[in-house]
């Protein structure tokens, strides 16, 4: 049996015995949704890394050095200058007025119950459109690394989730997560290490891809990953303020005892994040260049790049490092890396179904019991659509789908979170018009851009000039949700921001 086999059963393994542990431990409302508050703050920064730190992270950011070198430094940055901001805009005013969701948040503030309707559509729509993405990509991955198919890729992928969410619920997602951030910063710590020794050090490992890289010298040089200044500016938004809006990046708050544990939580996964980032940045990637690029065993025989495509640039470069074992221990974190997040994002929109949407829609709050049975069915009913749609659009552009997420987080649950907390005139009509005026100006914009106008519906020209439309649609949100709310009689929100 291969080592990437193993690795592959190893992972479900320690994931199911983690299940059953916390299914063991609690399966209250407050345990499903939030661990019963008790994670501490270190721990909930591991976890908040393993959350936000992807397949994408790992895979996709090494594939975009290898083809672009260090002109996606964009990509490294803005996540990081978004943590910065949720540490002081967000973490602690969430944690004081929030319990299980971001809508428990906008009706302490906003004193209105229809805000749970806004909060549970814009949770469900982002967390199912970054499952998708997550979805296909994990498809696409675990079909290449083990010799599935698609289909069977993601409905393992699907069912194992499922289960994890539906028994062991957030305690069980919290410790997959930290597990897996262990295990990545671990690995790319490791494959750094193995990268200088086996090139020399920094100077010589950046002298050899300066001599590879089609690009020369000019690998090395930063810029706006050869974008016009309006894209650039307007994905650096996008990337950065999305990640205030990301429903399974805020419910992890609520986790933590109170608001100094939510503040730690945020300063520990900066540090991990940084620290990886760093890593894939200056040594990772570049070795991939230099080990990779430079050894016809990886390359395709039709000329076309490495074996797998891009995406697979970290995985070839962990075979020159190691062979078969290091390849299997890598694959085997690149699937736990895809579980953590899919779990993360299925807790988010099960969440959302079963406190926020049908507690609305009932006109008065569920028992407990029958909360935590129609957060199983959400569970199963996210799971199955986010399966059946990742087939479906199996072949669609993942980039298009991530940044889209990203865009919509960033035109609707930010400014609606920003005006709730901060501005005292905010109503919650103003809310739901901005809210829902970013949404839909997001995906228009998106829509009518390059990669959807013109590469998919077929069109000779873009009626938007951008495939990021945050620059316009942020201020949008803002400008629609500020006006409603001037125009509305004005009412004292609930103190606490």
């Amino acid at each position: 049996m291969s080592a990437s086999i193993l690795s592959f059963f190893a992972t479900i393994a320690v994931t199911l015995a983690i299940t059953v542990w916390a299914g063991r431990r609690g399966q209250s409302k407050a345990a499903l949704y939030t661990a019963g508050g008790e994670i501490s703050g270190g721990q909930n920064g591991l976890a908040i890394a393993g959350d936000f730190l992807s397949a994408t992270t790992l895979l996709g950011t090494t594939a975009l050095f290898y083809a672009k070198g260090a002109d996606t430094a964009l990509y490294y940055i803005c996540p990081l200058v978004g943590f910065a901001l949720m540490l002081l805009l967000i973490a602690g005013p969430l944690r004081r007025l929030g319990r299980f969701t971001i809508g428990d948040v906008m009706v302490a503030r906003l004193g209105d119950e229809r805000m749970r309707l806004f909060a549970a559509a814009s949770s469900i729509v982002i967390a199912l459109i970054y499952l998708i993405a997550q979805m296909v990509g994990a498809g696409t991955l675990i079909s290449v690394l083990f010799g599935l198919s698609f289909t069977a890729a993601v409905l393992t992928m699907g069912g194992l989730v499922t289960i994890y969410v539906a028994f062991g619920g957030m305690l069980a997602a919290t410790w997959v997560q930290i597990v897996k951030a262990v295990l990545l910063v671990a690995s790319v710590a490791g494959m750094s290490l193995l990268v200088l020794g086996q090139t020399g050090g920094p100077a010589a490992l950046y002298d050899r891809v300066a001599g590879l890289h089609p690009l020369g010298a000019h690998v090395f040089d930063a810029g706006g990953f050869q974008m016009d200044m309006f894209s650039a500016l307007s994905f650096a938004v996008g990337q950065s303020l999305g990640i205030l809006g990301l429903p399974h990046l805020l419910i992890r708050f609520f986790t933590v005892p109170d608001e100094a544990a939510a503040r730690k939580s945020i300063v520990v996964a900066v540090w991990i994040i940084g620290a990886v980032f760093m890593l894939l940045f200056a040594i990772v990637g570049p070795g991939a260049i230099a080990l990779v690029m430079g050894d016809p065993a990886y390359q395709a025989a039709d000329g076309s790049g490495i074996i797998g495509g891009g995406n697979m640039a970290v995985l070839h470069l962990a075979t020159a490092l190691g062979g078969q074992p290091l390849y299997g221990i890598m694959a085997g974190i690149a699937f736990a890396t895809i579980l953590a997040v899919v779990a993360g994002l299925t807790i988010s929109a099960a969440s959302a179904s079963s406190h926020d949407l049908a507690n609305t829609l009932r006109g008065q709050p569920l028992p407990d019991r029958t909360e935590v049975a129609v957060f199983r069915l959400a569970t199963v009913a996210i799971s199955v659509a986010a399966m059946l749609l990742a087939i479906l659009f199996q072949h669609e552009n993942v980039a298009f789908l991530a940044a889209l997420v990203f865009a919509i987080a960033a035109s609707t649950n930010f400014p609606v979170l920003i005006l709730a907390l901060y501005w005292n005139r905010t109503t919650a009509a103003g809310a739901m018009a901005g809210g829902f005026a970013g949404l839909v100006g997001s995906v228009v914009l998106i829509v009518l851009g390059p990669s959807v106008w013109v590469k998919i519906l077929g069109h000779a020209a873009p009626v938007f000039p951008s495939d990021y439309p945050t620059l316009v649609t942020v201020p949008l949100a803002f400008a629609v949700a500020i006006a409603v709310s001037l125009m509305g009689a004005r009412k004292p929100l609930a103190s606490g921001a």
